[in-house]
């Protein structure tokens, strides 16, 4: 790791010596967003980092130790599926963070991973469904080893190791699910990975596939399960609607029949093997609440309510009595839960928790809070305000990323122990985040560093008003569009005297990001960002480096070397500008590290270098606490 000065503790004589580290707050085991339950209903196979990466493992839903199957040093698993007959599963791995993803079989008795695609200049992924016919004999990926702009649909026979492409030259495509019959996948095309998606119908044999919706209309169709019978299939829409619904496609004229529309969108969706079960989560203002139902009676199914938390990668087994899935709340880190559909008893499969044993009354629930916006709106945000505090404190505003993602009620290291250390959090939910419509999301497009700049603005200016904030000490934190946004508060409203600002992964240049974009983003980068060919001067006009010169606040900026996503030119220009007028700019660069930061001993030493600079800046100074 390249780092500017020596790690240690917050700066002598801001804040006295932690109570607690970093450590203690970090959940013992991490989990990736991806598990499936094994065919029988009787294990499930997860990623964590037990190894200290992301490895892949399998546990008996009974309960009892986990079996670690895969042991990387040098790649990360992503994405897992079980084969039909139980004895075996498919994953993604890449290599130190690069994105590269290839696919490998993994026996379940034991034994190295075999690859089934070898090619470290293209990426191979796993779709949205079950990737293996009904009958085990064939698996569906997708592939950018042809044109490095495109991402085909492949299907590989498992007898014989034959590939068949059927569907070529679509743009960046993934497959859906599997027909009963095996005879006809699903597949979309991501023209954008939030708004706008191709559905087609890809015949298995090679024959001509279909578009199933108006291509020129836009509109979110993520292929869900088909029924038993093949007459159809289920799809994640929001065609027409605010919010994302739940609708049953006819694949012979792509006619969409609504089953589900709450005003609220449906997130993710799961059926039985056996075409019975039904399982699907919507999201309340970021927390997730779980439905079933019947589709031999149509009547829905009791099921627990779920904390409040966020819940994702819901699995269901073959017969539909189990549905695993991660859960996690403020309190709780993710962990595997498993849900009895006949007794309907939640049960938690995992024991991820702090590290340092802490009592869960040390831990702050958030409130849900909303600010003014100068339009008349209010902006949604998760506050988090240290238990006994008196007085003013400083505050973190922590910005998520995406853009088009959710600040949810979910544990988050980071802001446990701030909090710990007497600095509360406010998380908002800005104009482009996802969860409250299409419309609130679709403000974001091609306006970044506009109306959501004007949001940080209004959100800095309502938390200066609070009578238990020291505006003095305000700060920001933000990782992928978060480190983007963090970058144009500080440069682009100097005003707000910011205390402290950490960026991670961030964007500092829109014109470079979209010019070194990977070859399948290229169009939804133009789509969700702008074109460099035609609005070069416009998204300058918005990138933080154009402002670098206004920039005041002390920074802290931490960057993977092998990001493909945001790659280290994005902070090296702005530190560049920095460091050659002056500002104070710690800029540490992981040399291993993608992305999404895999090995737990660098997240800790980043996440935690990142607290303790925040928590120097914002804690009480030496002086005692603020009054006015």
């Amino acid at each position: 790791m390249t780092v500017d000065k020596p790690r240690g503790a917050v700066a002598a004589g801001r804040y006295a010596a932690p109570v607690r580290p970093y450590s203690d707050f970090l959940p013992s085991v991490r989990f990736w967003s991806r598990l499936a339950l094994s065919p029988d209903g009787t294990r499930v196979a997860y990623i964590d980092d037990t190894s200290g990466r992301f490895n892949l493992a399998v546990q008996p839903v009974a309960g009892g130790p986990a079996r670690q199957l895969t042991n990387f040093t040098d790649r990360v698993v992503w994405d897992v599926a079980w084969h039909p007959d139980g004895t075996s599963l498919v994953i993604e791995a890449d290599s130190q963070g690069d994105e590269k993803r290839q696919l490998f079989s993994v026996d379940l008795a034991g034994g190295d991973p075999q690859p089934l695609t070898d090619n470290p200049q293209a990426q191979f992924n796993l779709g949205f469904g079950p990737p293996f016919t009904p009958d085990g004999g064939r698996l569906a990926y997708g592939g950018n080893d042809l044109v490095p702009g495109d991402q085909d649909i492949l299907i590989r026979d498992l007898a014989t190791g034959e590939v068949s492409r059927v569907l070529t030259g679509a743009g960046f495509t993934f497959p859906g699910h599997w027909s009963p019959d095996g005879t006809r996948l699903t597949a979309a095309q991501m023209r954008d990975a939030s708004t706008d998606h191709v559905l087609y119908l890809v015949p298995a044999d090679g024959g001509k596939s279909r578009t199933l919706n108006p291509p020129e209309v836009k509109a979110r169709y993520t292929p869900g399960p088909w029924l038993a019978d093949g007459s159809g299939f289920l799809v994640r829409s929001d065609a027409g609607r605010e919010f994302t619904g739940l609708a049953l496609v006819d694949p012979g004229t792509g006619h969409l029949t609504w089953w589900e529309t709450p005003d609220r969108d449906v997130e993710q969706v799961a059926c039985s093997a056996d075409g019975r079960v039904l399982v699907w989560l919507t999201n309340t203002d970021g927390a997730s609440t779980l439905h079933a139902r019947d589709l031999t009676t149509g009547d829905p199914l009791a099921v627990p309510r779920l904390p409040q938390g966020e819940a994702e990668s819901l699995s269901v087994s073959a017969d539909g009595r189990l549905v695993a899935m991660y859960l996690s709340t403020a309190t709780r880190p993710d962990n595997v839960v498993i849900v009895d559909l006949v007794t309907g008893d939640l049960r938690w499969l995992t024991s991820s928790a702090p590290s340092g044993g802490l009592d869960p009354s040390e831990l702050v629930e958030p409130e849900l809070v909303h600010c003014p916006a100068r339009d008349g709106r209010d902006i949604p945000a998760y506050l988090y305000r240290p238990r006994g505090a008196t007085g003013p404190v400083g505050v973190v505003m922590a910005l998520h990323g995406g853009p088009t993602q959710q600040e949810r009620p979910t544990y988050r290291a980071l802001y446990q122990h701030l909090l710990h250390h007497n600095v509360a959090v406010l998380a908002p939910n800005v104009g482009g985040s996802s969860g409250y419509g299409r419309s609130y999301m679709m403000r974001i497009y091609r306006d970044w560093g506009g109306g959501d700049l004007d949001d940080f603005t209004d959100v800095a200016t309502w938390l200066r008003t609070q009578d238990w904030v020291d505006p003095a000490r305000i700060g920001l934190w933000g990782r992928s569009y978060g480190g983007f946004a963090v970058l144009s508060c500080v440069a682009r409203r100097p005003e707000l005297e910011w205390a402290a600002a950490v960026d991670v992964c961030g964007i500092s240049n829109l014109v470079t990001l979209a010019r070194s974009s990977p070859p399948t983003w290229r169009t939804r980068v133009a789509a969700i960002i702008g074109d460099t060919d035609t609005d070069e001067e416009f998204l300058r006009s918005r990138s933080p480096v154009t402002y670098a010169e206004q920039i005041r606040a002390p920074m802290f900026i931490v960057q993977g070397a092998n990001d493909a996503r945001v790659p280290r030119h994005e902070s090296d220009q702005i530190v560049e500008v920095l460091r050659a007028r002056g500002v104070p700019v710690r800029y540490d660069v992981y040399p291993d590290e993608g992305h999404s930061f895999a090995k737990r001993d660098n997240q800790i030493r980043a996440e935690s270098d990142a607290a303790d600079f925040l928590i120097s800046h914002l804690a009480e100074p030496a002086g005692g606490p603020v009054t006015r």
